[in-house]
């Protein structure tokens, strides 16, 4: 049988119970070149990172996103969700996304990477993108974090439609967001362990 078969459908999802969030006592906000420091010492004592970005949405054809703003790394203990209008801030993030020798895994990171690059002016370093890993190994061509959450947790991911398209660009991100972004990272993290790839 085609591993393709065994990949979870929205109807089976939408059956499991639920995948267990981070909170928001383990998710720390970071918009600041010192709070960036900080969340630096504590990535770099794990070798990888779940990695994501959120960017504002665009509503007009025409119109092209200026994002990321936001950055989301996590670890298996708590998630950091970076904001990027601060100057010192954005400088901090690109030199964590360029250090080589830390995974930073996530899912369809090829437009992120494209995003990175532009806006912050770096190639992210040693980027596995798990949807590659799914692939790799006969799943269906995109698996995505419901998906792989699904298939490796038993457990449905839960993602909101408003914290997706909601104004990632503004001064202060709501409780809704910070739990959107992070969790993302997280749950990619937590994908990456339950593959053995560590």
């Amino acid at each position: 049988m085609h591993k393709q078969d065994l990949t979870p459908s929205k109807e089976q999802i939408a059956l499991l119970p639920e995948f267990a969030r981070l909170g928001l006592d383990r998710i720390v906000l970071v918009s600041t070149a010192a709070q960036a420091h900080a969340a630096r010492t504590e990535l770099c004592t794990s070798k990888v990172w779940g990695f994501d970005t959120e960017s504002k949405p665009t509503f007009v054809k025409e119109q092209v996103s200026d994002g990321p703003h936001v950055v989301q790394l996590a670890t298996l203990e708590r998630a950091w969700v970076f904001q990027l209008f601060d100057p010192e801030c954005s400088a901090s993030v690109a030199q964590l996304l360029a250090l080589p020798g830390y995974t930073k895994a996530g899912f369809g990171l090829g437009d992120d990477r494209k995003r990175i690059q532009s806006k912050l002016g770096v190639q992210a370093a040693d980027v596995l993108d798990l949807n590659t890993v799914f692939r790799e190994r006969g799943y269906r061509k995109d698996m995505g974090v419901k998906g792989a959450v699904a298939l490796m947790f038993t457990q449905r991911f839960i993602k909101s439609k408003k914290a997706a398209t909601s104004n990632w660009a503004a001064p202060r991100l709501s409780d809704g967001q910070l739990i959107y972004a992070a969790n993302d990272a997280y749950a990619a993290m937590c994908v990456f362990g339950a593959l053995g790839l560590s």
